[in-house]
């Protein structure tokens, strides 16, 4: 881990750059996304190597993620390429290409202590995105109110969060159209990649041995279990 970076990015187009570059020297597939798309706010995006998608239950090594922070989210895998184009994709045309997913990320980070990071050194590191456990999908969402959904969180079967929508944005599939858009000149998003769109419950960090699971009222649950 490190301190932090020799000299900070200085824009969120150059943040990206670095999140780019490392993935290439170090020869990750990319699997998937986060993204922040707050309303006003300039969407960001943080790549998730395709290694650290674990479908749920998922089993997470300390030394994969030291960090061992965990947020339930609400996440969608792409059924079909969606690629770079000049003319901004409608949200339609996202959300027929979807399947939506419950998942646990995992939050880790390259930084020693990443909260007390520049938030565009956060960005450059991924968004702080150490790893993805996704369960079930279900190609029958668009029925739900996402926005509304009830969530719970348990750490050893014992409850520990418990709510009724929660969602930054309000919108998570808009976040994952937000996410396309944003790809729309960086190759565009392909079959299979993940896009998962925000916390519901806030950031807890556990440690080794705990194990986690969080449930979506009407669309499933995923589970992650870190290792001693």
């Amino acid at each position: 881990m490190i301190e932090a970076l020799p000299a900070a990015p200085s824009s969120v187009a150059e943040a990206h750059l670095i999140q780019d570059r490392v993935a290439a020297a170090l020869g990750e597939a990319i699997g998937g996304y986060k993204i922040n798309a707050l309303p006003g706010d300039e969407p960001t995006r943080g790549l998730i190597y395709a290694r650290m998608i674990r479908p749920s239950p998922a089993r997470i090594a300390p030394s994969e993620a030291p960090h061992l922070g965990v947020e339930a989210e609400i996440a969608f895998r792409f059924a079909r390429d969606l690629p770079a184009r000049d003319k901004p994709y409608r949200r339609a045309e996202v959300l027929e290409a979807m399947a939506a997913l419950p998942a646990i990320e995992i939050v880790s980070s390259r930084f020693r202590d990443p909260l007390k990071a520049l938030p565009l050194e956060q960005l450059a590191d991924n968004l702080i995105n150490g790893a993805l456990a996704p369960g079930s999908e279900t190609r029958e969402w668009s029925r739900l109110d996402l926005a509304r959904l009830h969530v719970t969180v348990e750490v050893h079967g014992e409850t520990v969060v418990t709510r009724q929508g929660g969602h930054s944005g309000g919108d998570p599939a808009g976040f994952a159209v937000a996410l396309v858009n944003t790809m729309r000149d960086a190759g565009g998003v392909k079959a299979g990649q993940i896009v998962t769109t925000g916390s519901w419950t806030g950031l807890r960090f556990l440690k080794p041995g705990d194990r986690c699971s969080i449930r979506f009222e009407a669309l499933g649950g995923a589970e992650v279990i870190f290792e001693k």
